[in-house]
């Protein structure tokens, strides 16, 4: 027996045992064989993987397993720093010097546009993942221009956790599905001996990324847009000052108290855990760490109040994509089939509280039952509108959290605001 038979022999076990490897191809060293090799995803060894500081362990956990099984094809996590525009200047910063450094990317669903157009990211096989499998707009945060750049890792919706108990104790028995319903529930609440010195309600409202997404979910949630479907900006509106407005009053009346314009994500997390406030915006992680607290068994989730009805999500999550500059692509391409299978999401939902991108996970009664928030979850990430999916988007998010930040702070009237904000999208977008 040959080397070359005894190679395809080995290769065709594996894809049996587990239909993940894209090509029996020779790797570079067995280059004389003469099998074909893709132009585009060719080469197999060792290869990186770029993302955030994995505080959960779970990244690695799957990173060991995938080592366990290719040896020979071994992945080496590069954790970049925890801030979002830290982890993007610096995958930018390696792609603009041809680097390659980094091979697969773990990128913020709004990325793609700017790194696809330049071409910093390679266009994948679409067919080559089981993407039909997924939440559809979940899909379309991978494609640029109609082609997939990115593969859906984990996904994200804003959510409105609330304090049960309370809330049953005030008279209230569901959770409010417009603004001036929680509002009016605040207040109820409030009456409560135990609950006087709570605050009603916060999300994030520092000036870095949690803003940006803030700011979208109320224009979005009173009817408004940042971009329209063509990407061009439209948000010196009446439909999305009134969503402005919201949060700017809110702060005004006390609804969202002044220590929130200091929150991300952690600070709003800690606040209600320690019973310091009635209603949260949060992403889905919070729910297993709440139940842990003091507040366990006392709150439940619900979608995100709007205008006139519920309001609707940004959305959020993270893709894994190819650097152009990498090499080992072949092995890169399975070593991504292999992250982002239903398997790796199952356990990613399990380890990690992070929302799958297949629809069946949602509907696994086993899972509800462990997760009662996922029915919810998938309803937020449906209705859920992609924030600006804009070329220049460091630009767009910079220029939005500095008109909000304004606005939060009472430096800029709502109307004044959303005049500067849409002139420097506009300016953003004629670069």
């Amino acid at each position: 027996m040959n080397a070359r038979t005894t190679r395809v022999l080995q290769c065709s076990a594996v894809l049996v045992a587990a239909g993940l490897l894209t090509a029996c191809g020779s790797s570079d060293s067995d280059s004389s064989s003469g099998q074909s090799k893709s132009p585009s995803f060719s080469g197999r060894g060792p290869i990186t993987f770029a993302a955030a500081k994995d505080s959960s362990g779970v990244v690695q956990n799957v990173i060991d397993s995938w080592n366990t099984q290719y040896p020979k094809e071994k992945v080496t996590f590069v954790q970049l720093p925890s801030d979002v525009n830290q982890q993007r200047q610096q995958m930018i910063q390696n792609a603009e010097t041809k680097s390659d450094a980094y091979t697969v990317l773990w990128m913020d669903v709004v990325w793609t546009s700017e790194f696809a157009a330049h071409q910093w990211i390679d266009q994948l096989p679409a067919d080559q993942f089981p993407l039909d499998k997924m939440l559809k707009p979940v899909v379309e945060t991978g494609k640029y221009r109609g082609n997939l750049y990115a593969v859906p890792h984990h996904s994200d919706g804003g959510v409105l956790y609330y304090r049960t108990d309370l809330l049953k104790k005030a008279g209230i028995s569901a959770a409010p599905t417009t603004w001036a319903e929680m509002k009016t529930a605040c207040a109820k609440v409030k009456k409560l001996p135990e609950a006087k010195d709570m605050d009603c309600y916060a999300g994030q409202f520092q000036k870095y990324e949690g803003l940006t997404v803030n700011f979208a979910e109320a224009v979005n949630s009173a009817g408004g847009v940042i971009t329209d479907a063509g990407g061009k900006p439209d948000v010196d509106t009446p439909a999305a000052k009134k969503g402005l407005d919201f949060l700017v009053d809110s702060f005004k009346d006390g609804t969202i108290p002044k220590a929130a314009i200091t929150y991300q994500e952690e600070e709003g997390r800690q606040a209600f855990q320690s019973g310091k406030l009635i209603f949260l915006r949060n992403w889905p992680y919070v729910y297993s760490l709440a139940e842990k607290s003091k507040v366990a068994g006392k709150f439940a989730v619900a979608p995100l109040p709007g205008l006139g009805g519920a309001g609707s999500s940004s959305l959020g999550g993270h893709n894994v994509a190819l650097s152009s500059f990498a090499k080992n692509k072949a092995t890169a391409l399975d070593f991504m089939k292999f992250f982002t299978s239903e398997a790796s999401a199952a356990t990613f939902l399990k380890d990690a509280s992070m929302a799958p991108p297949y629809g069946s996970l949602y509907d696994d009664q086993a899972l509800v039952k462990q997760y009662p928030y996922l029915p919810v979850l998938k309803k937020s990430i449906l209705n859920a509108v992609p924030r600006p999916r804009v070329v220049q988007y460091g630009d767009a998010s910079s220029a939005i959290q500095q008109e909000a930040y304004a606005a939060l702070n009472g430096d800029k009237s709502s109307a004044q605001a959303l005049k500067d904000l849409q002139s420097a999208l506009q300016k953003s977008a004629a670069q």
